[in-house]
Formats: structure tokens, sequence, C-alpha cells
């Protein structure tokens, strides 16, 4: 069995981590911690994990992980950058799913989060794990940065044109929505329902943090300079990302053929027939990403669909597909649930 121990464990990233955990077949849950919730139990802070884990949260500060395969830190940017280098230094491998590992360089990471780095020699370490483009290094790696979920679905999505060179790399475009989970589980004005329902709003329009990581992502994808036009919007929902991506053709593609045969090995992505779009119910739950790809009134642009569950395949299910490479596992193992529908 799979040792695990999970820093964080109180926010919807936290609680999705752990639920897909408790069901996986090869691991055993070790050790939960958190500050605010010290020695209260999993179950009775989320009912939901009634009869599945009765384990007490426990204070970081305290927390012994020396008998874990893997950790797992379900945290705010920041917290990990600290912690991460003793636990490493233990021979502990880390999944970090916040940002604080993403990027490579470090002057960038500081500029967009507004302060020093803590742990800067261990970012150029960190591989990148979104398993479609880094599953070789992933394998090998002690610690993985996983991807946010907005740059999960819009990398997966410009992939095969990127690849393939029959895009102008300098003119992409993704017009995103999230659903109000994305923003986390405290207290905030935008979340409540009054202000987020029935309504759909941008924000981070001037700059989004999670411009920098898509960036240097779909970078690594071709040899050109990348440009990318990001603009995110609040979605009234509690889950899901979809994202449109627009592009100019370079070149006459077979688009549907290209997509279905980069993603043909790939067992989270699934690309739809022809004229068919995703839909964040039909991922709903699922660690899996829908696309489609289109080339509307046979122009020059093309339109991919991108649709993931942001906790699931922009989170923690991604978190879950990489500690399964790590531990040699099968890919998918604890991950086979289908979508929620309705």
């Amino acid at each position: 069995m799979i040792k695990v121990g999970v820093v964080g464990g109180t926010g919807y990233t936290g609680v999705e981590l752990l639920r897909i955990l408790l069901r996986h077949p090869g691991v055993t849950v070790m050790v939960i911690t958190s500050r605010g919730e010290t020695g209260r139990r999993l179950d009775h802070l989320f009912p939901s994990l009634l009869g599945a884990c009765d384990l007490q949260f426990t204070d970081p500060a305290e927390a012994d992980f020396s008998s874990c395969d893997v950790v797992f830190f379900a945290t705010p940017h920041n917290v990990a950058m600290r912690e991460v280098p003793a636990l490493l230094d233990e021979g502990v491998r880390v999944i970090d799913l916040s940002a604080d590992f993403r990027l490579k360089d470090v002057t960038e990471w500081e500029r967009w989060y507004g302060e020093t780095h803590a742990a800067p020699s261990l970012c150029e370490e960190a591989v990148y794990g979104l398993p479609e483009t880094h599953r070789d290094a992933i394998r090998e790696a002690r610690l993985v940065a996983c991807p946010g979920c907005y740059p999960t679905a819009v990398q997966l999505g410009f992939l095969p044109l990127l690849e393939a060179g029959v895009i102008d790399p300098m003119r992409l475009i993704a017009s995103c929505g999230s659903g109000v989970s994305g923003a986390g589980r405290q207290a905030k004005l935008g979340s409540l329902l009054t202000e987020a329902g029935e309504s759909v709003a941008a924000y981070g329009v001037a700059g989004h943090r999670h411009l920098p990581e898509m960036e240097q992502g779909l970078a690594s994808m071709t040899d050109a300079p990348i440009q990318l036009t990001f603009v995110p919007h609040l979605m009234p929902m509690s889950r899901g990302i979809h994202a449109t991506l627009f592009a100019p053709l370079t070149k006459e593609v077979d688009l549907q053929h290209l997509f279905e045969q980069r993603f043909a090995a790939e067992p989270c992505v699934h690309v739809l027939p022809a004229g068919v779009h995703p839909a964040t119910r039909n991922v709903r739950g699922a660690n899996t990403c829908q696309l489609s790809v289109a080339q509307p009134q046979g122009r020059d642009t093309v339109v991919v669909m991108s649709a993931i569950d942001n906790l699931v395949k922009g989170a923690a299910g991604q978190a879950v597909q990489v500690m399964n490479l790590i531990m040699q596992q099968p890919e998918t193992a604890g991950l086979d649930g289908i979508a929620l529908a309705p």
C-alpha cells in the first residue's frame, strides 16, 4: 500500500483529494494536517466522508510524515515552499497542488506573487505535473508541481496545434469560465450566492497569475515565441472549467484527425466527435478533459473547446494521476469514476 500524507485538508481541493484517495485501492492515508482544525475528525468537518475515514487533523508543526511515501500539499501558495525542503531531505516524495513550484523563472514567480521565494533552488528541479506532456519525467520526480485548473484546460486544448506547428503562436486567445469553487473555500463577498448567482463576469483581465504558467507550458510545445491573451470569467456554478480557445491557422490540416491522433493513447483526455461540443456537466466529478475542435465557416481561425472539473482533472484528480505514475501504479487507479449526471 502507498502511504500518503495530506497537508491542508480543509479546502475544496483538499477534501476532493481525500475523497479520491480514500477510494483508491492502493492507498492508505496516514496523516492529515490543519492548523485551524487540529484535533477535529475529518468526517466531522466534512460529513460527506462519514464512514470513509475517522482520522483527526494534526497540527502541521507536530505532524510525522516519516512513514509516508508521498505527501500532497493542498495549501495556498507560500506554504509548500517553506516545508517541502525538509520532506525531500527525509526521502519523501512531494506532490504540490499550489503554485509554489510551477514557474521555472523565480524572478517571474516573485513578480506575480509579490514575495521572495523561500526555496528557489527547487523551482528548476520540480517537474511540471501535466501527464500528457511530462509523463516520463514525472515517473522519476521527487517533487512535482501540479498545474492550475485554467492552465490544464488551456494547454491540453492548444497542445496538438502547437506540436504540429499549424497555428500562429503569437496570437493565441483563451476565453475561460470557472465555477465558484475555483475561488477557494474562504468567505469572500464575490463568492456569495447573491453575488455570483445568475451572473457572468470577467476578472483578472489586466493580468492573472495563471498566465505565466500557461505561457511557460505552451512555449515548451513549440520552438517559436508564445503570446497568449487570457480572459477568465466567474460562472454561476460550483464546479467546472470551460475554455474556448482561438488561434489563426497557418497551414491546412485535418483538425479532427490531428486531435484524435494526438490523444488516442491518453486515458484522461477524450476528443469528441466532430460537431459535438463539451460541457462542464459532462465531466463533473471525473478526471477527464473533453475536447472538440472546429474551423467555423472554413475561415482561418481554429476554435478549440475544452472542459474539465476544476477540482478533479484541474487539481486533485490530476495529483492522484501523478502519484500513480510516481509509484508505478496503473495511471488511472482510483480515478475510474464516471462523471455525475445530472
